[in-house]
């Protein structure tokens, strides 16, 4: 290693990456027996918590391509998971929603993400959880 290189050891960004994927490796193995995966979770929850989102607000909030969304969100409709207004009330955007099974599949599929949370923070008090929560809060708004 060059002397200006990053010390992997002690590296902030280095150690996210890699909470980042033994999380990512969690979750996909609860979702998976579920069918689901991460982006499909992910785009149930963020409807759950905001009904009618766009194709675009929901690619940004899963963190994947609108083309990537578009395609999820046609099979979730055939699923009969999520509904989508064969009209847009405004411009082109088609606000989509979650049907009774696409809850029902969420509440599931929620329960064994939170224990996959439940582990991962089980080393930690209560202060020291909302003392994280705060440090990453910070080091997003800091780069954003």
């Amino acid at each position: 290693m060059s002397q200006d290189g990053i010390h992997l050891d002690t590296s902030l960004g280095y150690l996210l990456k890699e909470a980042s994927s033994a999380l990512r490796t969690s979750m996909e193995a609860v979702l998976r027996p579920l069918g689901m995966t991460i982006t499909h979770y992910s785009c149930l929850e963020l409807l759950a918590q905001r009904p009618g989102l766009s194709n675009s607000e929901l690619a940004r909030g899963a963190f994947v391509t609108r083309q990537s969304m578009n395609v999820l969100l046609q099979s979730l409709e055939a699923e009969g998971l999520v509904s989508r207004a064969s009209t847009a009330e405004s411009g082109r955007v088609l606000p989509t929603e979650l049907t009774a099974a696409g809850r029902r599949q969420l509440a599931v599929a929620s329960a064994a993400v939170r224990s996959v949370e439940d582990t991962m923070r089980s080393g930690l008090d209560a202060d020291e959880q909302a003392q994280l929560r705060r440090l990453l809060a910070s080091c997003i708004s800091s780069l954003g």
